[in-house]
């Protein structure tokens, strides 16, 4: 069954670990006033923030009832546009876009390759951010995961975190050393760095 407005207004905005970290993006978008890429957009609250800030929005998710929810979102919006297809499948001229943002998403693909891809889609300075999940493999990654906890419950808490927005979700399988080794060997100065509710942040600006 398809969606219907009374569904998409029952998760106009909403609060969770991902959604966390939106205000982090849109302040990035705002510097650009540009071309944004949301890739994993699922069902378009953070393409519809974006797209306050941005000259263009362009979300892509592999799944079909997301992309069709993300345009029930955004069907007013005249400078937003979602592509049903995944980010290997997706094809634009390079040095397209002035942000490419991943929420959640980027664990979905091979990691080098989405970096590269990435890397060529991306304008000189141009941002890369990644709202990121990493595998716990080491003592720190599970020490790091404890210590969050109670704060993790709390922001739950207060917030009234909605966890399930029907979309599809998978585990990731690097841990964040894996994740920052590869990054730093792609994106030369790529940051990485731990956030809250079990999340890590990723952030490179093409030095072009």
């Amino acid at each position: 069954m398809g969606s219907t407005l009374a569904d998409l207004h029952n998760v106009a905005d909403y609060w969770n670990h991902n959604t966390a970290y939106h205000p982090w993006l849109v302040d990035i978008a705002a510097r650009h006033h540009g071309d944004v890429l949301d890739v994993g957009c699922g069902e378009g609250l953070l393409m519809q923030r974006l797209a306050a800030v941005s000259r263009r929005v362009v979300g892509i998710d592999p799944d079909a009832a997301a992309v069709e929810r993300a345009r029930l979102r955004l069907h007013s919006m005249t400078n937003t546009s979602v592509d049903h297809c995944d980010f290997q499948g997706f094809t634009a001229p390079e040095q397209s876009f002035d942000v490419v943002a991943f929420v959640a998403s980027i664990h979905h693909q091979p990691l080098r390759e989405a970096l590269a891809k990435t890397r060529r889609l991306l304008r000189p300075g141009g941002e890369l951010a990644v709202v990121g999940l990493a595998a716990n493999k080491t003592i720190s990654d599970w020490a790091w995961s404890l210590l969050c906890m109670p704060i993790v419950r709390i922001g739950s808490r207060v917030h009234g975190e909605t966890r399930d927005i029907g979309v599809p979700v998978t585990e990731p399988q690097e841990n964040l050393g894996q994740i920052r080794q590869v990054a730093n060997e792609v994106l030369p100065n790529a940051e990485v760095r731990r956030g809250l509710y079990y999340r890590y942040l990723l952030h490179w600006r093409d030095p072009r």
